[in-house]
């Protein structure tokens, strides 16, 4: 039995970070030593911050934003050149995440299968992880997310105006703010140990916050077992 034809995810991949970051990121580890960034201007930290978090080998990334009026909450460990897992929810439509190389599977609740496929999708799914090609259409967007070099990249390149704030505590690390005052979002980066950005948060009507932790920490990945293949089912088969 082959299902209707599936929609498209209801994510792009800008839809989840680059719009809540206003293209700047977070993240965060540290060590007792200053780093002495806080001491840099506003576009060298933000350069030092991306070259850091460009050489990690894995992150924790986890908070909420708005993308086009729409509510995201995103809890995913990135591991570098591999891939990542996690879970995804848009407007109470949630799914598991796994990403190996250029396969992508996911596992969704029965009303995240009902709206991108219909009822038959819900019940031949029930319990199920599909799997397909990373590059396809309908999962393009989402294996973006899970591109931890491109991800913080895409980030953190594309600002607007910088001005740096002073010196404060967020999530119990010593940061530096840089505030991108064009666009409102604003950078907490670590004084302490490598510049790991902390956190992003933006107010607003696309107001959000992300933040990122357990740098370097490592993250287990596999496939699931007995995985549904869509391009199989499109075809046929």
């Amino acid at each position: 039995m082959v299902p209707p034809r599936m929609r498209r995810l209801p994510l792009t991949a800008a839809s989840a970070l680059v719009i809540a970051a206003c293209a700047l990121n977070a993240c965060g580890s540290s060590s007792p030593s200053g780093n002495g960034v806080a001491a840099k201007a506003p576009a060298e930290i933000v350069a030092a911050t991306r070259a850091a978090a460009d050489g990690a080998r894995s992150v924790h990334l986890s908070g909420k934003i708005v993308s086009n009026g729409s509510p995201i909450a995103l809890d995913l460990e990135l591991v570098a050149g591999k891939g990542g897992h996690g879970r995804i929810a848009e407007n109470g439509l949630s799914f598991d995440l796994i990403q190996l190389g250029n396969t992508v599977y996911i596992s969704g609740s029965p009303a995240f299968y009902r709206h991108v496929g219909g009822s038959a999708a819900a019940q031949l799914f029930q319990g199920k992880w599909l799997k397909a090609s990373a590059s396809s259409p309908d999962f393009a967007s989402i294996s973006s997310l899970t591109d931890l070099h491109k991800l913080v990249d895409t980030t953190l390149v594309s600002h607007g105006a910088l001005a740096k704030g002073a010196v404060t505590t967020v999530n119990g690390q010593k940061v530096v703010g840089i505030k991108d005052t064009s666009q409102g979002g604003t950078l907490y980066v670590a004084t302490t140990g490598a510049p790991y950005p902390i956190e992003v948060s933006k107010n607003g009507g696309s107001a959000g916050k992300i933040v990122f932790d357990r740098w370097n920490v490592p993250v287990a990945l596999a496939a699931p077992a007995n995985a549904v293949d869509i391009a199989q089912l499109r075809a046929g088969h």
